[in-house]
């Protein structure tokens, strides 16, 4: 995979309803490389009806700091699977959660016409195999310098700025 560009690829997250298996998502992000630079995407997701209320967790709220009437106003869930698929285009999904991530976007295209949700790469798995030697290690130190602010959005752009850091250190092959 070390002639892939890592341009190829969309790092993904989301905030949740909570982490119980009947959870849904309640915050999508998307970040990647173009041109140098980290572009990121993101949007809060008005619950589907479909969706059960009670799954609502405080203690996951206190974490991602999103309260469930911050949703009111959101767009629905089918408005931003649409969005997020011309978004994301042809690139392939990377997270560092992979398994949540899969469920949640799995609900998140129910909402639509697009049941089929490819399948997400883990971020590690992906990094090491792009990059290696000193770019690799200052990838994930520019991670660790930068806590996880719990926000879909800017945790994926804190994993692609990792991305950015090692391209711009990476050795030729």
């Amino acid at each position: 995979m070390k002639n892939v560009s890592i341009e190829n690829f969309a790092i993904l997250d989301f905030e949740a309803s909570s982490l119980s298996a009947a959870s849904w998502p309640i915050e999508i992000g998307l970040s990647w490389l173009a041109n140098g630079q980290v572009q990121t995407w993101s949007s809060f997701i008005r619950p589907d009806p479909a969706w059960d209320l009670g799954d609502w967790s405080s203690q996951s709220a206190e974490v991602h700091g999103i309260p469930l009437s911050e949703l009111e106003d959101a767009p629905y869930a089918a408005e931003v699977a649409e969005a997020f698929l011309n978004v994301v285009g042809r690139r392939s999904l990377v997270s560092d959660a992979p398994e949540f991530e899969e469920r949640w976007l799995s609900r998140l295209l129910r909402t639509t016409r697009h049941v089929k949700s490819s399948s997400i790469e883990d971020f590690d798995a992906v990094s090491f195999a792009v990059f290696s030697g000193y770019a690799l290690d200052m990838l994930y130190e520019t991670i660790e310098r930068h806590p996880a602010p719990h926000r879909a959005g800017p945790d994926t752009a804190r994993l692609a700025r990792g991305w950015l850091r090692a391209t711009a250190l990476q050795e030729p092959e």
